[in-house]
């Protein structure tokens, strides 16, 4: 059943910065900075001190990589954080969303998806974003391990894709997900693709630096793998595409690839767990237009603040997270 879209779920919760903050692109970027992650890390230092390393177990042994905190008095439930492409649990976001949800008196787990964070050394197979099964895997072994009355998932950019896929799969694989929260998710993989090559040229630098820095940490543990010399010549995002999509992820061309795992047309159309999707009109990776291009049942909430960029929403000069806060009202 189609729904119209929501600029709002909550207007007392409107997201509205200082009118500096509201450059999409100094959202984006100054959240990826030293301005925000230092603090941020001092101020989460005993979070991370506290986390507890855990590696899980997949089907076909495959295994993936998280922290979890406990929190003294559990009382909400427990939160599970997944990351964006090339992100990891120590992501602003991340530790900036732990740290609140943990003093709200959730336990976090802060997964990582395949090669990120400590785990190249894990699986032989390089990461690729269809590999959907090990993370519903890996959300099963987490809810075993620390079983709670209540489950809810956050993810932000690809992991708020992840986020969404795995909400529409939960049910027939026996997950019991209380809400999943989506913040700017991919939609259109190839088209976000498209953007990011096109567009801004910090960000195609950037993703071009990390995407090679982690394929070289890879290949320190799977020399096998082969693919360091070509690496070498790389120098964009379409170059790394031409070459690792048809070599190691098993489509033959990279659009199809990034087909596989979009959000756009049916693939929310059995979305029955309780989903929200936050995503500014500014984002400069994400076109918001893209939203319209969904399936939409009863179960999917949309908001879309004016502000933001990608996944930046930073309330103010002392890089406080909006986000942080609409988790608190949406995870009930």
């Amino acid at each position: 059943m189609s729904k119209p879209l929501n600029a709002s779920t909550h207007p007392t919760l409107e997201f509205n910065p200082p009118p500096v903050l509201r450059n999409p692109h100094v959202q984006t970027l100054i959240s990826s900075t030293p301005l925000r992650s230092w603090p941020l890390k001092r101020r989460t230092k005993a979070l991370q001190a506290a986390a507890q390393s855990v590696v899980l177990n997949c089907s076909d042994g495959i295994r993936l990589h998280g922290y979890y905190n406990a929190n003294p008095s559990p009382t909400r439930g427990l939160a599970i954080l997944l990351h964006g492409w090339e992100g990891d649990a120590e992501s602003s976001y991340q530790l900036s969303n732990a740290h609140s949800l943990l003093h709200a008196g959730f336990d976090v787990f802060r997964l990582h998806l395949r090669d990120r964070g400590p785990s190249h050394a894990l699986n032989p197979e390089l990461y690729n974003s269809t590999r959907l099964q090990e993370v519903i895997d890996a959300v099963s072994e987490i809810q075993t391990l620390y079983p709670h009355e209540k489950t809810f998932l956050a993810g932000h950019s690809l992991g708020g894709n992840f986020s969404l896929r795995l909400a529409v799969k939960a049910p027939e694989q026996g997950l019991k997900i209380d809400k999943v929260v989506a913040v700017c998710p991919v939609l259109d993989p190839w088209r976000t693709m498209q953007e990011l090559e096109t567009g801004n040229p910090i960000y195609h630098k950037y993703f071009v630096h990390r995407w090679k820095r982690s394929l070289k940490i890879k290949l320190e543990h799977y020399p096998e793998l082969g693919y360091g010399d070509t690496l070498l010549d790389m120098q964009t995002l379409a170059d790394m595409n031409e070459y690792f999509v048809p070599h190691f992820t098993g489509f033959e061309t990279p659009e199809s690839y990034y087909d596989a795992y979009a959000l756009t047309g049916n693939t929310l159309a059995n979305l029955s767990i309780p989903a929200h999707l936050i995503l500014s009109q500014d984002d400069p990776m994400i076109p918001c237009d893209d939203i319209e291009r969904i399936a939409r049942t009863d179960a999917l909430t949309i908001e879309t603040p004016r502000y933001g960029g990608h996944c930046g929403f930073l309330m103010n000069w002392k890089m406080d997270g909006w986000i942080d806060q609409r988790l608190l009202t949406l995870f009930r």
